[in-house]
């Protein structure tokens, strides 16, 4: 387990595509991790970046897209498992809500394994909702 020192988190800070890339394969989330190209894409098209730094080093993401008025979608929230269940994923979400204000839902579709995850830190879950799938 690593030793954290002192958590920092920051609001839309400039991170690399190699660093969000490190931070889904150390949290195990299913994202196209080794297309650097796609990821610096994401990056660059999200409204809200919030991230969370031990010391130097990048250990936690949400990343969302949001109007700043009616809605919100969290795309991703991941967090380098050696510290996962320290509170680092709630408060990204405390953060990124605080960001976009009251009057906006926060939204976002759950992987099958973080189902139970969201509901502890404030979700509720929905079931009146639809999906195109992306094709790759």
């Amino acid at each position: 387990m690593e030793s954290i020192n002192k958590i920092s988190y920051k609001v839309n800070e400039s991170i690399k595509a190699e660093e969000l890339s490190k931070i889904f394969k150390t949290s195990g989330i299913k994202r196209p991790s080794d297309d650097l190209n796609r990821l610096q894409r994401m990056i660059k098209n999200s409204n809200v970046l919030i991230t969370a730094w031990n010391n130097n080093q990048l250990i936690g993401v949400a990343r969302a897209i949001t109007d700043y008025c009616y809605c919100c979608y969290l795309s991703d929230l991941a967090v380098n498992k050696n510290y996962q269940n320290r509170g680092v994923g709630k408060e990204l979400v405390r953060l990124l809500k605080e960001h976009i204000g009251d009057e906006v839902a926060l939204l976002l579709l759950s992987s099958p394994t973080a189902m139970e995850y969201y509901p502890k830190i404030g979700f509720e879950k929905i079931e009146n909702g639809f999906k195109i799938s992306r094709k790759k």
